[in-house]
């Protein structure tokens, strides 16, 4: 977002290249444009490198996302230290696509709790319209991939067995900075993924080690529901998470969360508390 005005268009070395005013008429978003499979035309349709001004804002990639479909337990270290067993089918729970925020934008901690924790997870973004679709053909319905923080308050997360309210208060998980392209990333078991808070490392993990890797939660989701161009499915997180941990490690305003992915980039998100004037 420039100046308040949204868009979108190419990470390349030299910075962001803004797709044209001709192109964005056609398809106003990165979710039109996957609907339409026009994503090859986006090197032959943006102008000049943005200059790196404090007005550009980071919107997730996808803003609007039909589904936003979350994944839990589904790392075997995350899966003993939250004193779960490995389930058999993959736990899935959804989120609101205004429980976002992009990159370096500041997440909320709730006034309603102080049980406030972090998940960094890796991000699917579906590329094309999947139903019934097998593992053995999953991974052609990718768009690309991206990194994800699962913010979670703790407390309400427990209130039952339901994890919706826990995962959805307003601004308080995160997802960029960017998409990659699933032809950049040929094999997403290969990523490892790494979560650190004020710069110390919390959470490590391989996307090898999932219980239900990509291509069967692809499989599983398509059964139940209809995955379109732009939904996204966040994959689960490993172990190391704050409420694990001895004594319990809760976000606090000021923290600063970086979710990095290799061959992806690293989502960065600074923490406000919603109790003070100066949250944004």
């Amino acid at each position: 977002m420039i100046a308040g005005e949204p868009g979108y268009g190419l990470v390349v070395d030299e910075g962001i290249l803004p797709v044209t005013p001709a192109f964005r008429a056609r398809f106003a978003d990165l979710r039109a444009v996957l609907a339409a499979e026009a994503e090859r035309q986006l090197p032959d349709n943006v102008g000049a490198a943005l200059p790196a001004a404090p007005d550009i804002q980071f919107l997730p990639p996808l803003p609007q996302p039909g589904k936003i479909l979350c994944v839990g337990v589904n790392y075997r270290a995350h899966i003993a230290e939250m004193g779960r067993s490995v389930p058999d089918y993959p736990v899935v729970f959804t989120r609101f696509a205004s429980s976002l925020v992009g990159h370096r934008v500041p997440l909320v901690r709730p006034s309603a709790s102080l049980q406030y924790d972090f998940e960094g997870e890796l991000a699917v973004v579906v590329g094309k319209t999947a139903r019934h679709v097998s593992r053995q053909e999953a991974l052609e319905h990718v768009a690309g991939y991206t990194c994800f923080m699962d913010g979670s308050v703790r407390d309400w997360q427990r209130h039952t067995g339901q994890f919706t309210p826990g995962k959805n208060f307003e601004r308080s998980g995160a997802m960029g900075p960017w998409l990659v392209t699933a032809d950049q990333i040929p094999d997403p078991a290969s990523l490892q993924l790494e979560t650190k808070v004020n710069g110390t490392s919390m959470q490590r993990g391989e996307l090898a080690d999932l219980v239900f890797d990509i291509p069967a939660l692809l499989e599983y989701c398509s059964t139940f529901t209809e995955l379109r161009p732009g939904d996204v499915i966040a994959t689960g997180t490993p172990g190391g998470v704050g409420a694990a941990r001895t004594p319990p490690t809760w976000l606090q305003p000021g923290d600063i969360v970086e979710v990095e992915i290799g061959h992806i980039g690293t989502l960065e998100s600074p923490v406000c508390d919603e109790a003070t004037a100066s949250c944004p």
